[in-house]
């Protein structure tokens, strides 16, 4: 377990910038830089036994530590956010509309709910 939490911590450090900013492309002369949002969690999880090979029977609790165990998690995000464009030298950034409309659904909802909360509160 050890070994596999050693290994995913150093393939996790390189995630970072690389995982946000893609490699650059050239087409008809314009540099694109490709931009997403980025985010993962992991968990982790360890077990030993008390005294190894003991047996337990069916009716009896299992206090801690009387059993083994292992366990680990992981999972990420990344949301396109739009793209660096570099042309004649000036660079400018183009988002990806798509992208911020399906992000900011909740944020207009929320809003929503409380202006009409608002509104309402203010009519009493």
């Amino acid at each position: 377990m050890a070994n596999l939490v050693e290994t995913l911590t150093d393939a996790t450090r390189t995630i970072g910038v690389g995982a946000a900013y893609g490699d650059p492309v050239t087409i008809d002369g314009a540099t694109i830089v490709p931009v997403a949002l980025v985010w993962s969690g992991f968990g982790g999880g360890n077990g030993t036994a008390s005294s190894p090979g003991a047996t337990v029977a069916s009716s009896d609790k299992l206090g801690a530590g009387d059993a083994n165990g292992e366990g680990f998690g992981g999972g990420g995000v990344s949301i396109p956010i739009g793209a660096y464009v570099t042309r004649d030298g000036a660079a400018e950034f183009q988002p990806n509309l798509v992208s911020l409309l399906a992000v900011s659904i909740p944020v207009i909802v929320t809003a929503g709910w409380s202006l009409s909360r608002i509104i309402r509160a203010l009519k009493k």
